[in-house]
This record gives C-alpha cells, structure tokens and sequence, in this order.
C-alpha cells in the first residue's frame, strides 16, 4: 500500500518483507462507526503506529510478518501523528488508554483486548480471536 510506502519506504527494497495483513487506513472518525458495525459480525483489529518512534516501528514489521488472520479480522492501521484526533476517540469510544504502538482488537463494538510494545504478538492474537 503506498500510505505504508510513505512510512517505510518502497516496497520494492528486497530486503523488506511484504506485510502479511490486508490494512484499511483508518483516516476519518467516522470509520469508527463502520468498525463497531463490522465487529458485531466479525472481529476487528486497529493497530496504532507512531511513525516517529523506532519500537512502533518494529513492533508494526514483527506482528505483518507473523499475521495470518486476513479471513478471520478485519484490519485497521491508524497514523496516530497525522491522526491524533482519531487516536482519542478510540481511546474514548473504546474505554482504552492510550498507548503506542497498540494493538486493539473490537467485538460487538467493545475493546476486548488491547497490548502494546513487546505485547503485540500475532500469535497471541490469534488465540484471542
């Protein structure tokens, strides 16, 4: 995706592995609408990335490579500098702290789990799921 591009540079860098998840840029509040309408069909996963922090960046690359839930969740990833406002009302809405980078997962329109830093881990999600 190029918005990702713009964050980790061109995809076309061999030594980049490709991102496992099938992201939908969350840019406008009022797609936390849509999320808590997914969520009570199917689960669904909002990851908050910081672009100017080095652990979110590692963090975001470690959970794509390990990612193999595309069929099961729906996935969200949130630029929290561009979109602070976005970030505050997930954390209102959601009744979760602010934290970057965070992993938060939605079912029936409520934060069932949330991690951050070393705690975002694909496997561990998956059995949350």
């Amino acid at each position: 995706m190029s918005f990702l591009n713009s964050i980790f540079g061109n995809s076309d860098n061999t030594e980049s592995p490709k991102s496992n998840v099938n992201w939908t840029e969350l840019t406008d509040v009022a797609q936390l609408l849509e999320i808590v309408a997914i969520s009570n069909e199917k689960p669904v996963v909002i990851f908050k990335h910081s672009t100017r922090c080095s652990i979110s960046r590692m963090a975001l690359k470690q959970f794509e490579r390990e990612f193999d839930l595309n069929e099961t969740v729906d996935a969200y990833f949130l630029d929290l500098i561009a979109h602070r406002d976005i970030s505050n009302e997930i954390a209102s809405r959601f009744n979760v702290y602010h934290e970057s980078p965070q992993l938060i997962l939605i079912r029936n329109g409520k934060a069932v789990y949330d991690v951050s830093h070393s705690d975002i881990d694909a496997v561990a999600l998956k059995e949350k799921v």
